[in-house]
């Protein structure tokens, strides 16, 4: 493909636009940046993929970052799941080259359209405990802005969630999507973490997991570094400003717009399977 200066300027915008919804949902912003490539800009799927993973590291240093001192990050948490997640990455690294594009439309219409069902089933559901209730070993606590209180979670099914995480791993690597957009409906839905906490939690993580998949992508020759550096750069912009909306934003809002971003996904995908 050649890469012209007009196409670094629309993939540096798109990327300012996807590391905004990413920072505010904490699923990285690949899952609106690889359809937008693909099915917009015309760039080759694995490109495409293997572009966005190098994105999802900026989103999740600068959401990280921006987090940091407020609590919202179960760290212990987010590594003893990031293990899992990491090996999956890995993985997905290394059996990417084998998959075609049909394999892959249909593993991102799938998938979107799953999670995006799941959160709307769970979009008045709190997982939120007494204040004086005790966190345990991986729960955690913190203020939150939107109800103005401190809020206590515990989390539950353990093993459901290092299952989902490897799971995370294999799409993270394989669709380029960070494995965000698992981990925060599993976390909230099945494990007992209110939205805010999961969303945080798994934008520290996605980083770690795309850096699993990345050098071997790179050592195949699906990653462009002038895309890669454009979209990076509009990604950590975006980043910043998902963030100053992130706090004050309701949670059934976030939820109800995931939902409706990844339907809208899975749609496209599944004409691009006609």
């Amino acid at each position: 493909m050649i890469i012209t200066p007009l196409l670094i300027a629309i993939v540096m915008c798109a990327g300012v636009l996807a590391g905004g919804l990413g920072a505010l949902l904490g699923i990285g912003g690949g899952v609106f940046l690889v359809p937008f490539l693909n099915s917009i800009v015309g760039v080759p799927i694995k490109i495409a993929i293997a572009t966005s993973l190098m994105t999802v590291i900026a989103t999740s240093s600068a959401v990280s970052a921006g987090t940091a001192g407020r609590n919202l990050i179960n760290l212990r948490l987010g590594m003893v799941l990031e293990v899992a997640s990491a090996a999956g990455g890995v993985a997905a690294g290394v059996t990417f080259q084998h998959l075609t594009e049909r394999m892959l439309f249909f593993g991102f219409a799938t998938i979107t359209a799953l999670i995006a069902l799941l959160m709307l089933t769970r979009l008045d559901r709190r997982n939120v405990l007494d204040a004086s209730a005790e966190p345990g070993t991986l729960g955690g606590r913190y203020f939150d802005e939107e109800s103005d209180r401190p809020v206590v979670y515990r989390v539950k099914r353990l093993p459901i969630a290092l299952l989902a995480s490897v799971a995370a791993g294999v799409v993270s690597g394989s669709l380029g999507i960070g494995g965000g957009i698992l981990k925060v409906p599993m976390l909230n839905a099945w494990c007992g973490v209110p939205m805010r906490a999961a969303a945080a939690t798994s934008a520290l993580m996605i980083g770690v997991t795309a850096l699993a998949s990345v050098p071997i992508q790179f050592a195949h020759g699906f990653i462009q570094p002038p895309l890669g550096a454009a979209a990076v750069l509009g990604v950590l912009v975006g980043s910043r400003m998902g963030l100053r909306f992130a706090g004050r934003a309701r949670s059934r809002s976030v939820k109800l717009l995931m939902a409706t971003v990844l339907l809208l996904v899975s749609t496209v995908y599944f004409f691009k399977l006609r």
